[in-house]
């Protein structure tokens, strides 16, 4: 390989390194980390293990009953991987951080049920009463 082959293999390494951050890292402890916390919340049980595990990251989702993240730096990422593990559904995982708004995207199509499992029932009468 000569020298402009090389050249170029490094630009193009750089480039796509950089083009590979998102500006958003900083939110994440303020660190470039690539990874961040995702809950598939139609999938999702609403147990609460996570959000009991790593508070500061997870809570239980008023209206459906189900986890949602609430901080991507929360808690220190060996609790987040505690709670991962431990989810008897495996709705948590770790994924790519420029994946993530393509995944709440995603999500805002998706129809999820209310649980019906949580709080004092204001969801569940708010729900009754909006249909009458």
């Amino acid at each position: 390989m000569d020298n402009s082959s090389v050249e170029t293999a490094i630009k193009t390494s750089s480039e796509s390194e950089i083009s590979d951050r998102s500006g958003f890292e900083p939110e994440l402890g303020g660190e470039l980390r690539q990874n961040a916390v995702f809950v598939d919340e139609t999938v999702c049980i609403g147990c609460g293990h996570c959000a009991h595990t790593a508070s500061s990251t997870f809570f239980l989702e008023e209206d459906y009953g189900r986890a949602r993240v609430i901080a991507q730096d929360g808690d220190e990422e060996d609790l987040v991987q505690e709670a991962i593990d431990t989810c008897p559904v495996d709705c948590i995982a770790w994924v790519n951080y420029n994946d993530l708004n393509k995944l709440e995207e995603a999500r805002k199509h998706q129809i999820i049920q209310n649980l019906g499992i949580i709080g004092d029932g204001a969801a569940l009468r708010r729900a009754i009463n909006s249909q009458t």
